[in-house]
């Protein structure tokens, strides 16, 4: 998230504060046992924050990495990412084990967990490294794209702006960055409950 906000971060961090995405979609049904098989997924959906806390929290999923993708860089650093100009988003990267969550079931609860009206960024982190992606590999690409249209057909297609798109190189972000919300409860909260999250999905997808 961007500097500029951490303080008005600081004076929130004791309020009472609301969870982010809320929870449509998340259930899979009845749990497989693990079967050892994994792939993987990538979406940019505006702080990989709150991405990462979404799919981590989904049965079936092995682990969530927060990260980079779609720029020009390798390797990129958080502070050369948010400086601009690498044309990375921030992203995350999914471990999933196909036995027990599909590829679809993930892409179908990634577009409630995010506003795809906004073609800038999402809720109160604005700029390019803050746009929403599915990044599809090509044998995922049929679902990621059916998916989308039955999303965007609930809301409206003109307003549908997240893209599909290639599959590209993932970059893992500092370790400081990963496993946030879980590591740092009260500040995560403070931040969502600034950005006003759930008012704005409840806004785009209902109750």
């Amino acid at each position: 998230m961007p500097r500029r906000a951490l303080a008005t971060l600081i004076a929130l961090v004791l309020a009472a504060c609301s969870p982010g995405a809320p929870a449509e979609g998340a259930a899979p049904g009845p749990q497989a046992r693990d079967s050892g098989r994994r792939e993987v997924a990538v979406f940019a959906g505006g702080c990989f924050w709150s991405v990462e806390a979404n799919f981590e929290a989904m049965p079936g999923v092995v682990a969530a990495v927060s990260g980079f993708a779609g720029g020009r860089v390798a390797n990129p650093t958080y502070d050369q990412v948010i400086r601009g100009g690498t044309g990375h988003l921030e992203a995350v990267q999914v471990t999933f084990d196909p036995a027990r969550i599909s590829y679809r079931q993930l892409v179908d609860r990634f577009w409630r967990t995010i506003d795809p009206t906004d073609p800038d960024g999402q809720f109160c982190d604005q700029g390019p490294t803050y746009a929403t992606a599915v990044f599809a590999a090509p044998a995922q690409k049929p679902a990621a794209e059916a998916s989308r249209r039955v999303a965007a057909a609930r809301i409206g297609a003109a307003r549908f702006v997240t893209p599909v798109r290639d599959a590209v190189r993932f970059w893992p972000a500092e370790a400081y960055h990963q496993d946030f919300a879980r590591l740092n409860p009260v500040r995560y909260a403070g931040y969502s409950r600034f950005c006003g999250r759930g008012a704005r999905l409840r806004a785009v997808w209902g109750a």
